[in-house]
């Protein structure tokens, strides 16, 4: 406070508050170049004369550079990698066109194709190429994939000896489930599974694994191979036996559960019954294969074995908790026909039996008699027309009683055995006793 005194030593001087600091854009030139010992326009000039070196403020440490922190690191310097030469450059084209080159060796190749263009055209070259290297493809693929690669290839040149039309779903269902196998573990070949059919009203299963499934299907393929003149796999003089013969005689002649080695055989024969059936000629598809209590031609078994290698891999596939898809329509539209063409017969036997009720129309052969409608519905779907009362008999829209539709993949699924008859999904119209009947003649087709 002040008290008005004038004298030096009783007067109480009032506290200085210092006014604010003008910037140094209002009172300086900082485009002009700061020259030591030269005072900026406008600045009052040094006290010290000459160019000897500013005193640093006290605050700051000895050798702490004017406007810095004190205790700020000082930055390192770093200095310029050397341009690699061209013919390093070049040498490193098919690492880059890999991804394997170091971040600094990736924008040292990147700046120097912008600059040379043989060597871009020729890394251009190289990451072209880089595409067309891939392992072993899986099931995670597009499923028509396959399909679309052969169909250009087959399109620009033929195949000299192609596979019969009657012979491609066996070729692709084995390939499929081929694909499969490959891509499974080496304890996933001993995961459990039951294989499911039905025996007259009964349902039956049997306990095995993934092997010995692989194993069933190299036995029973083998009726195929035996009535093409091929080596049998269970051995010569094996005499003729049922597909369930085939099979406890296969997984009997072992002291050792199946392991994954049976797949290359498997697959062979399902190879080597390709090319035989591909270079026998046209009249090959009506000799008979013989199936112990029936027989088929060798068109209708191979598509029979077509169907049960996917039936037998989605079972596969459900044992190692991988997804499987249904054959394509055109596969799945022939599988569906044949079992629709056995139906009739398939009644009769159970007619036979007891299990189903006695015919009501007597019909000669050929003609047109009482009939199911089957519409099958989805991928592979169609109409059939299914004879009640002969299997000699012609089935007729016009002597339509009864009508069931459902999907294909359903429909096949209770022909495999897979589904009883009063749990299949369907749209049932007419006559309830001859839809029962049809649709336990189905489930009857099913076999081990």
């Amino acid at each position: 406070m002040n008290t008005g005194r004038d004298d030096h030593e009783g007067v109480a001087r009032a506290p200085w508050i210092p006014g604010p600091r003008l910037a140094a854009d209002d009172h300086a030139d900082l485009t002009a170049p700061s020259v030591p010992g030269v005072a900026a326009p406008g600045s009052e000039p040094s006290s010290s004369p000459g160019p000897g070196p500013a005193t640093a403020p006290a605050s700051a440490p000895s050798g702490t550079p004017p406007g810095t922190h004190p205790d700020a690191e000082p930055e390192p310097q770093s200095e310029p990698e050397p341009e690699l030469p061209h013919r390093v450059l070049t040498s490193l084209l098919g690492a880059w066109a890999l991804s394997a080159c170091s971040a600094s060796e990736t924008l040292a190749v990147e700046a120097h194709l912008t600059e040379c263009a043989p060597c871009a055209d020729e890394a251009l070259r190289l990451r072209d190429a880089v595409g067309l290297l891939h392992a072993e493809r899986d099931l995670d693929l597009d499923p028509l994939l396959r399909s679309r690669v052969l169909e250009n290839c087959l399109g620009r040149r033929p195949a000299r000896i192609p596979v019969p039309t009657w012979a491609t779903p066996y070729d692709a269902e084995t390939a499929r489930l081929d694909a499969l196998l490959r891509d499974i573990g080496e304890a996933e070949w001993h995961a459990p599974l039951r294989l499911r059919w039905f025996e007259g009203e009964r349902r039956v299963n049997r306990k095995t694994t993934v092997a010995g499934v692989i194993g069933h299907l190299l036995a029973v393929d083998g009726l195929v191979a035996a009535s093409l003149g091929l080596d049998d796999p269970l051995g010569p003089g094996i005499g003729e036996l049922s597909p369930a013969e085939r099979t406890e005689a296969y997984w009997g002649g072992s002291t050792e559960p199946p392991t994954r080695a049976v797949r290359e055989p498997w697959r062979e024969q399902s190879h080597t019954l390709i090319r035989t059936v591909s270079f026998a000629g046209r009249g090959i598809a009506d000799l008979t294969v013989t199936y112990g209590d029936f027989a088929m031609p060798l068109r209708d078994a191979l598509l029979e074995r077509a169907f049960e290698c996917w039936v037998h891999a989605e079972d596969i596939a459900d044992a190692v908790a991988y997804p499987y898809e249904p054959p394509s329509g055109a596969h799945l539209h022939g599988m569906i026909d044949l079992a629709a063409r056995q139906l009739p017969a398939a009644l009769a036997g159970r007619r036979r039996s007891g299990l189903a009720a006695p015919a009501r129309e007597l019909v000669a052969a050929g003609a047109p008699g009482r009939s199911l409608h089957l519409e099958i519905e989805g991928a592979g779907g169609g109409h059939w027309f299914i004879a009640l009362d002969s299997p000699a008999a012609r089935g007729s829209r016009e002597h339509t009683v009864a009508q069931v539709a459902m999907d294909g993949v359903e429909f096949c699924q209770l022909v495999a055995g897979h589904v009883p008859p009063e749990e299949a999904a369907v749209g049932q119209d007419g006559d309830r006793e001859a839809i029962r009947d049809v649709l336990s003649a189905a489930a009857a087709l099913s076999r081990i």
